[in-house]
């Protein structure tokens, strides 16, 4: 019974100082994943970019202009007199509606109501972040947004859906310029 023992207490110190090994995976990612969304993403912003360039022929009486920053946009009002366009932390005040393509109102300007944005220092979709340094206080812009400058995969969680492009109508009423720079 002794030897038995003993025979047994060996054995489990023999098996128990083998080191672990290295779990090995059971598939190999290939990146045909990333690529095949990549090459999805690719078509979705061509499919849109050729929605939003039909909207541009079929309404040559705006005067669209192509941003830096990936969207469209035309003045319904411009101020042509010097006037200060917002910086990092001044307060905009202003006004906007959100449209589909197609035109159809999915929030008004009564439904969302008047904001005031401390400039790039809370949060808004980029588009329109992007849109509101380009304005002055008393401008009326129109603006094309595809669904990455808009609310992209997401979309808002309420009314605007996945890879939404939109058209906001934006009025900035005031900048008033941030006095801490």
């Amino acid at each position: 019974m002794k030897y038995f023992f003993k025979l047994t207490l060996i054995v489990l110190l023999i098996v128990s100082c083998k080191s672990p090994e290295a779990r090995r995976p059971e598939t190999q990612k290939t990146g045909s994943f990333i690529k095949e969304s990549a090459e999805r993403n690719k078509k979705l912003i061509e499919a849109q970019h050729k929605l939003i360039e039909d909207i541009i022929k079929n309404n040559p009486e705006n005067n669209y202009i192509a941003s830096q920053n990936g969207f469209w946009y035309y003045y319904q009002t411009k101020v042509e007199a010097d006037s200060i366009t917002p910086k990092f932390g001044d307060i905009v005040n202003f006004n906007y509606n959100v449209k589909d393509l197609n035109g159809n109102l999915i929030y008004s300007e009564e439904e969302i109501k008047t904001q005031n944005y401390a400039m790039d220092q809370e949060e808004l979709f980029t588009g329109l972040r992007e849109g509101l340094k380009l304005m002055k206080a008393g401008e009326t812009v129109t603006f094309l947004f595809p669904s990455q400058q808009a609310y992209g995969y997401y979309g808002d969680e309420n009314k605007i859906g996945t890879n939404i492009p939109l058209i906001c109508k934006v009025k900035v009423n005031t900048i008033k310029q941030n006095t801490n720079n």
